[in-house]
């Protein structure tokens, strides 16, 4: 299983978190109604002191990089387990890689602009006023 770990998992679980995540539209406390992003917890939204920044909840961003691992890991371990044996050529392995790397390089050229604002934990309260899917940034 370790195998399948690094070779279908990780690659998976990168390139879902970017394709995959929900959007909120919420009301905060002495600020702008926002638009977060994160599933299952918001962990990503536009910044105030600047525009093209954004803020980054650390702590948020963890449990749902963690939640999205564990769906993949469990997908892949009952499939291998349960239903068939998983053995990805090495083409499919360097795709998805290809990918993961792809959606990484992407995120760091968001998250690299040194207008960002990183906090462990949200600081502020949020009353959600509605939210929905998004797939490929596109709300649903």
């Amino acid at each position: 299983m370790k195998r399948l770990t690094v070779k279908l998992v990780l690659p998976l679980t990168i390139i879902s978190f970017v394709v995959i995540t929900k959007w909120w539209l919420v009301k905060i406390v002495d600020a702008p109604d926002e638009t977060l992003t994160g599933f299952p917890l918001p962990f990503v939204c536009r910044a105030w002191n600047t525009s093209m920044a954004f803020q980054f909840f650390i702590a948020a961003f963890m449990v749902d990089f963690l939640f999205y691992f564990l769906c993949w890991f469990g997908l892949i371990f009952v499939t291998n387990r349960y239903l068939i044996s998983i053995k990805p050529y090495k083409i499919v392995t360097v795709i998805w890689w290809c990918l993961a790397a792809l959606v990484i390089f992407g995120a760091d050229v968001l998250a690299l602009n040194k207008n960002n604002i990183f906090y462990f934990k949200r600081p502020f309260e949020i009353e959600t006023i509605a939210s929905g899917v998004s797939l490929l940034g596109n709300k649903l």
